[in-house]
């Protein structure tokens, strides 16, 4: 049994089909690239399987559990986390209390919540940062401050949506060192929305691809990097020949 399977997912927004009768599955452990050019429906595939969006059609199974119908607070408890391309922290609370609101997941007590905050916020090496408030730290400790949110409700799957987005290449190998560090040390499975090519290629065990709302390729990413599809409709010649 897979940890998590999307079954012949559609969602539709009035006449606009933003996902078409999309497949796969994920093991327990692997670390899954979600590619495509702007608009081809990789965000609300990421909505649809934690519950903010309900599909329109198709399935989706969590741990053999049908979740399809759940709602997104029902989906974290079960142990599907994610980010969002713009972090919505709470303006008067630091970075440790907006950690501890991931927490507060798994357990009632405060004192619990900020003992495993501190544990997420050093893990992270954040810890130097967990009095400010997240608006006043850089884009890229903010991108790890959502991470670390998101790992407070105690994930089996973590979904990220890119998480690179907006940095600098040293920022960006940071942030390839904080996936890396979640996926390999903590065990957790993740998928993650990446523009970012050369972070996607470098991290990831298998690499799915949409455009238009449709699945048109998934294999690892030397498979993915030589597909015609797939250049013609996102990579480009110029990605290949930097490849080679």
């Amino acid at each position: 049994m897979s940890l998590l399977e999307v079954h012949n997912v559609t969602k539709d927004f009035g006449g606009l089909r933003a996902n078409s009768d999309i497949s796969f599955s994920m093991e327990k452990g692997e670390l899954v690239g979600l590619i495509g050019p702007n608009g081809a429906g990789k965000t609300t595939l990421f909505n649809c399987i934690s519950g903010l969006h309900r599909v329109t059609s198709g399935r989706i199974v969590f741990e053999g559990e049908d979740i399809t119908d759940l709602k997104a607070y029902q989906v974290a408890r079960r142990g599907l986390a994610r980010t969002f391309q713009v972090y919505a922290a709470s303006g008067d609370l630091n970075v440790a209390e907006n950690v501890m609101v991931g927490c507060f997941m798994r357990t009632r007590s405060r004192s619990a919540a900020k003992k495993r905050a501190d544990e997420i916020l050093s893990f992270l090496k954040l810890q130097d940062v967990s009095d400010y408030l997240v608006s006043e730290l850089p884009v890229a400790a903010q991108k790890r401050v959502t991470m670390a949110t998101a790992l407070g409700s105690d994930p089996r799957i973590l979904l990220l949506d890119e998480v690179a987005a907006g940095l600098n290449p040293s920022e960006i190998e940071e942030i390839l060192a904080s996936i890396k560090h979640i996926h390999d040390d903590l065990g957790i499975t993740v998928m993650l929305i990446e523009h970012v090519m050369e972070l996607v290629m470098k991290i990831s065990d298998r690499v799915i691809v949409l455009d238009s709302g449709r699945k048109i390729a998934e294999g690892h990413p030397g498979q993915i990097a030589k597909d015609p599809a797939v250049i013609k409709a996102y990579l480009g010649e110029r990605y290949v020949e930097q490849m080679e």
